[in-house]
């Protein structure tokens, strides 16, 4: 099989679920944590990286394949200066005994988080989920149902976890709603699909975007989307996709150091992209500005662009599209090899 084949991962903004350690701001420095050793069945030592300042966390453990979400709160540390950080946390009664353990870090109040996880015992069971959880690797999700300017908005859930709280809160569009106003807390209830109606604060009123946020600080389960504040007989640009479509691409053929060529699937009609290009692992964030391209009647295009002279030389590149009008974006990753 040839290198191309890569694994590609894309992601439309109307999923609330990102498996990956994320920032609120527009550059790429996010927060991890290392795992620095291990007393089995004791305690994990772990050390932080880029952590925000002045901010703290809450620390849950949980069976692995679970990223920490919904385990058990171990402590809650503050994260003084930033940075680099070392922590010490005692392994919970329920989890000793399994050979890998999962852990997570998360602010309840920025919304920052991230998680790492660790071989506690060779031999050990794996165990079981420790509740609430979801099973199957389902998110939890919801979607846009109606808009009062600068007064109203409606949204429906899906996949929502029973028995649980969230506070929602409410920002520009771009933050995912973190570090937002704090505009309802909300019960989910026997889960699955609900219908809210919240009221714009007055602080955001008269924008054209406006993202929102449902976020449990118990167990940690969070979705996100945006919404244009105005009605939708208004009209908004371009068609939005059906619900679970998202936009993706693939890459047809490389020149080394020179082009390459790319095939969409499933990119919305109407609607224009801005493309990227950076260093590998990326995702093509905060790279080289190469084209911008209209999605025209949508579905199935064709596309090449030029390596910029910066990235020339290098063994994989990221590429990325992304529209800042409705948000929609994907990316991929290519080598920097002629092909086919």
């Amino acid at each position: 099989m040839h290198k191309l084949l890569a694994f590609i991962l894309v992601i439309a903004l109307a999923f609330g679920f990102v498996p990956v350690a994320r920032a609120a701001t527009s550059t790429l420095v996010i927060p991890t944590i290392d795992i620095v050793s291990v007393v089995v069945d004791s305690t994990v030592t772990v050390k932080t990286n880029n952590f925000p300042a002045h901010d703290s966390f809450d620390v849950t453990m949980n069976v692995i394949g679970t990223k920490g979400v919904g385990g058990i709160k171990v402590a809650t540390v503050d994260s003084g200066s930033g940075g680099s950080l070392t922590f010490t946390f005692t392994i919970p009664d329920s989890l000793k005994g399994l050979a890998q353990i999962a852990i997570r870090l998360q602010s309840p109040t920025s919304g920052y988080y991230a998680y790492n996880w660790f071989t506690n015992k060779t031999g050990g069971s794996t165990g079981g989920p420790v509740t609430p959880s979801l099973p199957g690797g389902v998110i939890p999700t919801f979607s846009i149902t109606s808009v009062e300017k600068d007064s109203k908005v409606t949204i429906t859930t899906a996949n929502f976890p029973k028995d649980d709280t969230f506070e929602v809160l409410m920002n520009t569009y771009g933050t995912r709603g973190v570090g937002g106003t704090k505009v309802d807390t909300v019960s989910s209830g026997s889960g699955g699909t609900l219908t809210f109606t919240f009221n714009i604060p007055t602080g955001l009123k008269g924008l054209d975007r406006i993202a929102i946020r449902l976020q449990s600080p118990t167990s940690g389960y969070y979705a996100y989307n945006w919404f244009w504040n105005t009605p939708a007989s208004a009209g908004i640009p371009g068609t939005p996709l059906p619900a679970g479509v998202v936009p993706t691409f693939s890459i047809s053929a490389v020149v080394k150091d020179s082009t390459v060529t790319i095939k969409t699937a499933n990119f919305p009609a109407g609607d224009h992209f801005d493309v990227y290009m950076n260093t590998y692992g990326t995702k093509g964030i905060g790279g080289n500005k190469v084209a911008t391209i209209d999605s025209g009647s949508g579905g199935t295009l064709t596309f090449t662009f030029n390596i910029p002279d910066g990235l020339k030389g290098l063994d994989r590149i990221a590429i990325r599209t992304q529209s800042p009008t409705s948000g929609y974006y994907s990316y991929n990753w290519f080598w920097n090899n002629t092909y086919p």
